[in-house]
């Protein structure tokens, strides 16, 4: 089976396609500096953005692992984000657990597992 990569850098790429599976790097926000809500919303465009070059929408995922700075502190914001993104008929598996993120400012990152629409 062929493997598609797109957006890709001499480390790693955005997106990896196999077949109908989509995978999707670890997504963040692009500005760092803004609060919990800001970064989680920049987080789930990038994922949108993502998803649509690789032939898919949020209704395709299957599965997100959200990492979260600081679970106590960002929880709550974070899922109020995430509930007004989500199509409810169509929630993927979901894990959310507190990391040590890459950088101090970072206080989302999100990886995903997603199918090609049909």
């Amino acid at each position: 089976m062929s493997i598609s990569r797109l957006h890709k850098t001499s480390r790693f790429c955005e997106v990896a396609i196999s077949g109908d599976l989509i995978h999707l790097a670890g997504q963040l926000a692009d500005d760092t500096s803004k609060d919990i809500t800001s970064q989680t919303q920049q987080t789930l465009d990038n994922i949108d953005r993502f998803l649509a070059d690789a032939g898919a929408s949020k209704r395709d995922i299957l599965s997100v692992t959200i990492y979260l700075k600081d679970i106590d502190t960002d929880y709550q914001s974070m899922n109020a984000v995430w509930d007004t993104w989500i199509d409810p008929e169509h929630p993927p598996a979901r894990t959310c657990v507190e990391a040590k993120l890459y950088a101090p400012e970072v206080l989302v990152e999100m990886t995903a597992v997603a199918v090609k629409s049909k």
